[in-house]
């Protein structure tokens, strides 16, 4: 690493950092390094011609990196070599963790990294922070987000389109999940329709009765069936599944039956695993 040089800073050095080729780059950052601000390190970042070399020569000039803005720009910047990056990650905001979380540009183990420091500071971010994190969060923050109490949290979360049906299911099967998050989910325009989704809420003990009873009319009969029969579920639930089964047609041996598993039925349910009668 070059010793950066105190003498006389060119007004123009914003300028010819912007424009420069790559060897002049390397050239002037270490000519003038501690000379360097903040709008320096910007235009260099902007210069095409910007290389790993250059950004870890960067990383070492101790009056540019006391800064936040300047740790926070070299490890977004995809041309950042990865040890550098993973330096500078452990400090910054939960904002900027969130954008690197994001940046499908920038190199996995930076990614999973910030998602860790990210993942550690949930349990300090107010309730507004979270609700800002949940509608851009990627689907391993989002799950965990999932499981927050506030439900204005996890109305954010199921309003973000990177959540996941598969992490959505682990919320609404999982026995200690929430009775009123459960509903909230029943309601959701995006997630409630959906039968894989209304099925788990149907068979989680945990789902407000109101909630289940909803649903229970819109189950295929053999899933009715088994709600009915299940020993975890309340007997007013199984009883409630079973009054909607005898009131149901008996399915018919030959032909097409009028079951809610006939196929008629099941074609009534989109590739989205949507109700749409």
């Amino acid at each position: 690493m070059a010793t950066p040089s105190q003498g006389h800073r060119p007004d123009d050095l914003p300028q010819r950092l912007r424009r420069a080729d790559r060897r002049g780059l390397r050239l002037l950052v270490e000519e003038h390094g501690r000379q360097l601000t903040l709008g320096d390190v910007r235009q260099i970042l902007l210069n095409p011609f910007v290389d790993g070399e250059v950004i870890e020569e960067l990383s070492f000039i101790r009056s540019l990196v006391s800064k936040i803005e300047v740790r926070r720009a070299l490890a977004r910047h995809r041309r950042t070599p990865e040890p550098v990056a993973m330096r500078f990650v452990a400090n910054l905001f939960w904002r900027d963790l969130m954008e690197i979380t994001a940046d499908t540009r920038l190199r996995a183990p930076v990614r999973r990294l910030a998602e860790r420091y990210l993942l550690q500071r949930l349990p300090r971010l107010t309730t507004g922070e979270k609700i800002s994190l949940a509608r851009r969060a990627t689907p391993e923050t989002a799950g965990r987000l999932l499981l927050d109490p506030n439900p204005r949290v996890v109305r954010a979360v199921l309003g973000n389109p990177r959540l996941t049906e598969e992490r959505l299911l682990l919320l609404v099967s999982h026995p200690e999940a929430e009775p009123r998050i459960l509903h909230l989910v029943s309601e959701d325009p995006r997630w409630g329709p959906r039968y894989s989704v209304s099925l788990a809420l149907a068979r989680n003990p945990r789902s407000p009765f109101r909630t289940v009873f909803a649903i229970l009319p819109r189950l295929r009969r053999r899933d009715l069936e088994s709600v009915a029969v299940q020993a975890s579920h309340s007997s007013v639930v199984r009883h409630r599944a079973q009054d909607h089964l005898d009131a149901r047609p008996v399915p018919e041996t030959t032909g097409v039956g009028r079951d809610a598993d006939s196929p008629i039925a099941v074609q009534l349910i989109d590739n989205r695993g949507e109700f749409n009668a």
